[in-house]
């Protein structure tokens, strides 16, 4: 067992699940959420903190701030209160209770936004809270994961080596889209060292990075309401979009056999299956990644009468659903599947980049 001083210290990386007795299908899904901070986001909170401190952006005065649906949130609240910083977390109302609460019990001041922004939704209204808290006080310190290279840095160094590692035969990798730092990392690694395997975009309905229509997204983590400006859409070879009742059922099935992770994994793991089932892939090696586990989400996804006000009963119908094939005609419920959208309007892009800096 290792000896450690500090949480940021310790982080199960070789954890795989084989779900083919749960799903019926060969699917590895990389677990991501042991580790204090519970999630996936504790790598690019680790490495955009440490490049700051090498290249002297903080110092023991300064107070990191930070926007966040809640899991990056918990992760820098874990590491400033572990080396000393003052945080500041600006969250929206799509924030579980139990993940702001996990953020104040850690030291960190969790600052509301209650109205979005009228054309960049919460996200917007988020950005502007920061970018007023940095206009205010010189000491704070925007990490800025949209745009910091040690977001997707982080997944380049660690994530993608260690499933690269596992699984010499690997197919194809399967990653949700937040601010694509996780998906970007992966895909650089994986197209520079190992081309042959693919890798699937899997985003929330209602996001707008791959071209969709904006609407309101309900669970926190996977989605954007402004194209991110770290995704390099030619990186990618596939996008699978997956509605939030299908997210729902997908963590229900899993919990039913004692596996209860988060949001986000419930919608990487049905998008997974969804690509599976449309492709036929019996003998692909398949691996998915888990960001997250699912306490979090006890009072929204795993809460029968969150679910029913907000998905309806459907929502709540046989788990099997959730990404099983229709055994008449062979096609799948769910998720649309998309190929890439084209490389952004150059302007447009960086007008958002812009936006977020």
């Amino acid at each position: 067992m290792p000896i450690i001083k500090d949480p940021h210290l310790f982080n199960e990386q070789s954890l795989f699940v084989d779900l083919e007795g749960v799903l019926g299908r060969r699917l590895y899904l990389k677990i991501e959420g042991f580790n204090f901070a519970g999630s996936i986001k504790l790598k690019p909170a680790r490495e955009m903190v440490e490049r700051a401190e090498r290249d002297g952006s903080i110092g023991p005065d300064s107070i990191l701030v930070e926007s966040s649906s809640g899991n990056l949130g918990v992760a820098l609240s874990m590491i400033a209160a572990s080396k000393g910083y003052r945080f500041v977390c600006v969250i929206d109302p799509r924030c579980n209770p139990a993940t702001r609460q996990v953020m104040e019990s850690l030291g960190a001041q969790v600052d509301l936004v209650t109205e979005p922004d009228p054309v960049d939704g919460f996200l917007g209204a988020r950005l502007n809270h920061v970018r007023d808290l940095c206009a205010s006080d010189e000491r704070y310190i925007w990490l800025n994961q949209y745009t910091n290279p040690g977001n997707w840095g982080a997944h380049y160094r660690w994530t993608a080596p260690e499933i690269s590692q596992q699984f010499p035969e690997l197919d194809v990798l399967f990653v949700g889209a937040g601010t694509t730092g996780t998906l970007m990392g992966c895909a650089r690694y994986f197209r520079e060292h190992r081309p042959d395997v693919r890798v699937v975009a899997v985003d929330a309905a209602g996001s707008v990075s791959f071209g969709g229509d904006p609407a309101t997204r309900l669970i926190p983590g996977l989605g954007m309401s402004v194209r991110p400006p770290q995704l390099d859409e030619s990186l990618i070879d596939d996008v699978v979009i997956v509605e939030e009742p299908d997210t729902v059922r997908a963590c229900h099935r899993l919990a039913a056999s004692g596996f209860m992770l988060g949001g986000s994994t419930g919608t990487v793991v049905h998008g997974a299956m969804s690509w599976l089932n449309d492709h036929n892939a019996q003998d692909t090696t398949a691996v998915a990644i888990s960001p997250d586990l699912g306490r979090p989400y006890l009072e929204t996804v795993y809460n029968p009468d969150w679910v029913l006000d907000h998905f309806g009963a459907e929502a709540l119908a046989s788990a099997d659903a959730a990404v099983a094939p229709d055994p008449l005609s062979g096609s799948v419920s769910g998720p649309r599947l998309t190929a890439p959208a084209p490389v952004a309007d150059p302007v447009a892009t960086a007008s958002l980049r812009s936006f977020v800096q």
